[in-house]
């Protein structure tokens, strides 16, 4: 494992369950869905940036909303959590492409993509009915090593994006490898396209993106 003593300001972290970086990371799911954190400018969610580093917390996981083959990863990612002092980084990702969703039966058809029950996944749509709910389509990689820095307390709350400290400028500087091959990747995102019956909008350059 190793420990990062850099102080310089690289790419935020996308801030979300442990299961859902865990099920990320091991190519499980490609995707997740955001509306935005209270802690969250208007408490809009937008795309910062078109690469970022996975950010795992256990605060709000839930075993009941999760599919019952995943509940068991909630005590898994707790037992493996780092110490109330610091933050490990398994892995980055790329916001390649994104689509904002506004009818449960649109989200109804993503259900086998996600880990979470449809029901939770719909609570999410349902809060704050009308702003739309962000679906994100991540390509996830894994580092050889994880890197764990020190925790700081403006990291808590609920937001999307977190300035971690210490981490590197490019997370592509690092040894990793990608959850899912080119080939599989194209693949299940072709089959989610087909599912959802439209186009993601690939995400590029993405500061500020807001497709609303």
């Amino acid at each position: 494992m190793a420990s990062v003593t850099s102080t310089s300001m690289g790419v935020p972290a996308f801030k979300e369950w442990a299961v859902i970086v865990r099920a990320l990371l091991a190519g499980e799911q490609l995707l997740d869905v955001r509306k935005g954190g209270l802690r969250e400018d208007g408490r809009h969610f937008a795309v910062r940036t078109p690469t970022c580093w996975l950010y795992p917390t256990v605060e709000h996981q839930r075993e009941d909303l999760l599919k019952p083959a995943y509940q068991r990863w909630i005590r898994e990612t707790e037992a493996a959590a780092a110490p109330p002092d610091q933050v490990r980084i398994d892995g980055w990702a790329e916001i390649v492409a994104a689509v904002t969703v506004t009818d449960p039966d649109e989200l109804a058809k993503l259900d086998s993509k996600l880990i979470w029950t449809l029901d939770y996944a719909s609570s999410r749509l349902s809060w704050k009915r009308r702003d739309p709910l962000w679906v994100l389509l991540l390509r996830a990689h894994r580092l050889s090593e994880p890197l764990v820095v020190p925790f700081e307390p403006e990291y808590k709350g609920c937001t999307s994006w977190v300035d971690v400290r210490g981490l590197p400028d490019d997370p592509s500087s690092l040894a990793s490898e990608p959850a899912l091959s080119d080939e599989s990747f194209a693949a299940r995102r072709k089959l989610l396209e087909q599912q959802l019956g439209r186009p993601l909008e690939p995400v590029e350059g993405a500061a500020g993106l807001s497709l609303q």
